[in-house]
């Protein structure tokens, strides 16, 4: 039960009757709690097709949906925080490419996890989509090794129309 507790401390806005939406990007607002199984390796997957980011050229919006797939090693992502997080971008002028390496960036700090992606499936403007993709393996374990690869294989039939 303490551990509960103590979780309950590191968890302010789930269950938070008067959220308050950021107006600008804030990292600020991503919170953690204790992974229960630490010694497992599993994947979290979150699909985020709401992001919305603005073009730092002309202003005008981009939308796009975020995978982020993660294996945690002792702290995991809160997933109110995270949504919060994701719509901080919505006044915030970056390339796609920024976009996901910022998200990726903010996560590792967070978490420090064992491996992490982040795959941005933009919506096509002016007849291109962007897609950017990057990722993390925890240098000095496999999971480097798997970082290298699934950034080589990641996107192996760009041909396919259906790949999105």
């Amino acid at each position: 039960m303490e551990n509960q507790r103590e979780q309950e401390k590191t968890v302010t806005l789930l269950g938070s009757q008067n959220t308050k939406y950021p107006d600008n990007y804030a990292p600020e607002v991503l919170e953690t709690f204790l992974n229960k199984h630490p010694e497992n390796d599993y994947f979290v997957k979150f699909n985020c097709p709401e992001f919305t980011s603005l073009c730092p050229i002309t202003g005008q919006p981009d939308f796009a949906n975020i995978v982020i797939s993660y294996v945690p090693q002792e702290k995991m992502v809160e997933s109110k925080s995270l949504k919060l997080y994701l719509f901080s971008f919505r006044n915030h002028g970056d390339f796609h490419e920024d976009c996901v390496n910022i998200i990726m960036k903010d996560l590792i700090r967070l978490m420090e996890p064992k491996y992490i992606e982040v795959w941005g499936k933009f919506t096509p403007r002016g007849g291109i989509s962007i897609d950017p993709y990057c990722n993390y393996g925890k240098p000095g374990t496999s999971w480097e090794k798997v970082a290298q690869d699934r950034l080589f294989w990641h996107d192996m039939y760009p041909e396919r129309v259906d790949n999105r």
